[in-house]
């Protein structure tokens, strides 16, 4: 039995927040709205009145329940609650409640059946009933923003365990492809032929490596890391690459006051090893130039490279397919990045632009 009921709290999870569930969603609101609205069809719980006029009410009080659910899901809701204001929402519900108050009392003068009472109603009767209609919209209005206040709730801390998960399933192979074997092989053999010759640059290459393997160990177990530092981060990579290539340059530009600018880690190296792989043949000048942008509430970060027409196009990420780097972008940043990728003349762009 216990081990029945995450079960079943997941399915109902998936129900209420995946895409594939949606039509079922808005067919038991749907249900739900014409449970509500057949009532009208009653003059009593065993009288049923199909009249000409009952039916021209009920329809108009389906739809305007449908207005009630639907105006408040797509338009108050995602605009107001779901961003944290609260106060214009609220402002908006009082002033959407006493439009649609205007076209209950339109649709009750219109349609309203007087076969029962056989006289029109008194004037408290009538108040009783508006007071009521008003009452009944807030409630009605208030479960819909409940019910999509659980499913928001929902959805973030889906996207919170699947980021959890997504780092903790590939933090050893991040770790393992990062830096891979044959890139430190190389840097360590350069840093042996340097020690008789020159030991200063032996010393310096060694120093930038244990800073490079110090900071990709401690940086991936934290959630953020400085800006600066992961710029750091890709400088000794870039320039541990140079020693190790005849034909190589690269460049890194700030623009902005980065210093309290704060980022996940390792969040760029990926897009940087891309371009070191695939920057053309060893005979060719080959070079990566970096950029970084900060802009109020947003960080544009660009990477170019060089890169031969013959070389094999650019479909893996530092070890990760870019499948799984847009993924974990997702994750990070929900809708508030843009990735752009593009090949020209012999140069290759990504261009990935964050809100912080």
């Amino acid at each position: 039995m216990k081990e029945e009921t995450p079960i079943i709290q997941d399915r109902l999870s998936s129900f209420l927040i995946e895409d594939r569930y949606r039509i079922y969603r808005h067919l038991i609101m749907q249900v739900f709205i014409l449970i509500i609205s057949i009532s009208n069809f009653f003059d009593a719980p065993d009288k049923v009145n199909l009249s000409l006029n009952r039916i021209e009410g009920w329809l108009g009080y389906y739809i305007f329940l449908n207005l009630l659910v639907y105006f408040n899901a797509y338009v108050l809701f995602p605009r107001f609650l779901a961003r944290k204001k609260v106060g214009l929402y609220t402002l908006s519900v009082v002033v959407f409640i006493i439009v649609m108050g205007f076209v209950m009392i339109w649709l009750q003068d219109k349609f309203y059946d007087i076969a029962v009472m056989h006289h029109e109603p008194s004037p408290p009767a009538i108040i009783l009933n508006i007071v009521s209609s008003v009452l009944a919209m807030f409630f009605f209005i208030g479960g819909i923003a409940a019910l999509l206040s659980l499913k928001q709730w929902m959805t973030d801390n889906r996207r919170i365990s699947h980021l959890k998960a997504a780092a903790s399933a590939s933090e050893l192979k991040y770790l393992k492809n990062q830096i891979n074997p044959h890139f430190l092989f190389n840097v360590l053999n350069n840093a042996n032929i340097l020690v008789e010759d020159e030991p200063e640059v032996a010393t310096d290459i060694l120093l930038k490596l244990d800073e490079l393997l110090r900071y990709q160990l401690n940086g991936s177990a934290l959630k953020k890391v400085m800006l600066n530092d992961d710029i750091r981060f890709l400088s000794n990579y870039l320039e541990l690459e140079k020693t190790r290539r005849d034909n190589f340059e690269y460049n890194i530009t700030k623009e902005g006051y980065m210093n309290n600018v704060e980022v996940a880690p390792l969040l760029f190296i990926p897009f940087v090893e891309n371009a070191v792989k695939h920057n053309g043949s060893r005979e060719q000048v080959a070079f990566v130039d970096i950029s970084f942008h900060l802009h109020p509430g947003k960080l544009i970060f660009t990477c170019r490279n060089s890169v031969s027409e013959d070389a094999a196009e650019q479909k893996e990420t530092g070890g990760l397919g870019m499948v799984n780097i847009r993924r974990r972008l997702d994750l990070l940043f929900g809708d508030s990045y843009q990735l752009q990728q593009r090949k020209t003349d012999g140069i290759y762009t990504v261009k990935l632009e964050v809100t912080l």
